[in-house]
């Protein structure tokens, strides 16, 4: 039997304040992150901030599309889609 696995969509802005998830934006996950987009640093923060969001481990993480654009698919494996919304969710509520 396969793993569970999903793709998010994701709508990031670099070179944030700080890096955070911040809720909805259409059919995607609006995402800031700290890191300037230079040399696929922004795309590192970002898999390390959706790893420690959904609590798995990084390797679990793949993007897919989207390195150089705003708009970025991530594959993720080991969670199904509603409990990746589920852990998202959660992690985007204000503190």
């Amino acid at each position: 039997m396969d793993a569970p696995s999903a793709r998010l969509r994701l709508r990031v802005a670099p070179a944030a304040r700080r890096s955070e998830i911040v809720g909805r934006h259409g059919d995607a996950w609006r995402v800031r992150v700290a890191a300037a987009p230079d040399r696929g640093r922004a795309n590192d923060e970002l898999l390390d901030l959706l790893a420690a969001a959904l609590d798995v481990p990084r390797p679990q993480l793949t993007l897919v599309a989207g390195t150089s654009s705003r708009d970025k698919l991530v594959e993720l494996t080991g969670l199904d889609g509603r409990e990746a919304e589920r852990r998202l969710e959660r992690a985007g509520r204000p503190r």
